[in-house]
């Protein structure tokens, strides 16, 4: 090495020192050992890639592992959604009741309400099919020739041709769609299992969830018990908080898309507003998917008009959730990016279909709030 490489490694590595980085200062002083040949930079950004790469492989592995337990983590996290959403009632009834009961009486007594709205929805439904069959028939035939006038003259002949390649279709994949609604059968009793499982948890986590924790946190080494307690209770406020967020905001937008919808006399109304509370939990596309669903039964069942209406009604709905009921509701419980939210929303649907749409924003708020609660000092420590 010449006495200038060295000198001016030496005067890096006191740079280094005095700026309170030890890490750029090993990676100068190999740098310089090698005579200058590899830039400190690369050296540093070399060093954060391999563990990144690490860390990458280890998410990506406990993501592997949750897949191959998939209804029980599903369970565990309905479990955790029902904790957050009845422990507040449970322990406003454990004021004036024995703690046992109070909670069974938040758990059963408000699945006894779930069902039967449930069940409501699900007569009114059926009471609509007959009327509604007759309406789609003549819909599809007011949308046939909607599409044959301007500004689609659509030829006849092809909306004919679609009928019989759809009906054959049916006629020559009938096995296979046999055999498939025989695994959505199968599918119908694991969600099922997992329901109950979560029914289970839930009755335990809201009974005595904090006792729970207590012994787990005792099982920790005493410096890792301070770290992983400020974490936790970051986490569950958040969740908690996003849980109890989303379910105002899917209420709100399911009355305002129920009342508008009865106004407008569009079939199925009840089960439509059911379908726009369940898709809003979803962030930012569920609630225009089941608009759209809503839109085309409008214009099979009450034609162009009423649906252009329905149409006007996504656009003002959306409006009024992306910057009324999410800022107003959301914002003290979760704090991001509109940018983050889209993309965490779409690479969850990626990796676990509908489920992880669902999972994937409460799932980067938590560890946001846990990144945040770790990066602040104790109040112990100044």
């Amino acid at each position: 090495m010449t006495g200038g490489s060295a000198g001016r490694a030496s005067r890096a590595v006191a740079r280094a020192r005095r700026s309170g980085s030890a890490t750029l200062a090993a990676a100068v002083r190999r740098a310089g050992d090698e005579g200058g040949r590899v830039h400190p930079g690369l050296r540093l950004a070399t060093a954060y890639t391999w563990r990144l790469m690490v860390i990458g492989v280890a998410v990506y592995l406990a993501f592997s592992v949750l897949g191959q337990f998939e209804f029980v983590a599903v369970a565990v996290f309905l479990a955790l959604v029902a904790t957050a959403l009845l422990r507040p009632l449970a322990d406003l009834l454990a004021r004036v009741l024995p703690r046992p009961l109070a909670v069974a009486l938040a758990v059963f007594g408000t699945l006894f309400v779930v069902m039967g709205l449930l069940a409501l929805v699900g007569n009114a439904a059926a009471a609509e099919a007959g009327r509604l069959v007759g309406e789609l028939r003549g819909g599809i035939g007011r949308i046939e020739r909607w599409l044959e006038g301007p500004p689609f003259h659509v030829r006849r002949g092809v909306l004919s041709g679609t009928h019989d390649k759809v009906a054959a279709f049916a006629s020559r994949h009938r096995a296979t769609l046999i055999s498939r609604a025989l695994s959505s059968a199968g599918r119908v009793v694991e969600a099922g299992t997992a329901l109950f499982l979560a029914l289970f948890c839930s009755v335990f986590f809201i009974h005595s969830g904090d006792r729970m924790w207590r012994w787990f946190r005792g099982q920790l080494p005493e410096r890792a018990r301070s770290p992983w307690d400020r974490a936790a209770r970051a986490a569950w406020t958040t969740f908690a908080g996003y849980t109890r967020g989303i379910i105002v905001v899917a209420a709100s937008n399911a009355a305002l898309v129920g009342i508008v919808l009865s106004l407008l006399r569009v079939p199925l109304a009840l089960p439509l507003t059911l379908l726009v509370f369940f898709a809003t939990f979803v962030p930012l596309i569920g609630s225009p998917i089941a608009l759209a669903v809503a839109t085309v039964v409008a214009l099979a069942g009450r034609g162009p008009a009423i649906a252009a209406a329905v149409l006007l009604l996504i656009v003002a709905a959306g409006q009024f959730e992306g910057h009324v009921l999410h800022p107003l509701v959301m914002s003290w419980a979760v704090r991001l990016h509109p940018v983050v939210v889209a993309i965490s929303v779409i690479a969850g649907s990626i990796v676990a279909g509908v489920i992880g749409a669902v999972v994937a924003v409460p799932m980067v708020s938590v560890a946001w709030s846990v990144t945040r609660a770790l990066r602040r000092r104790p109040p112990d420590e100044g």
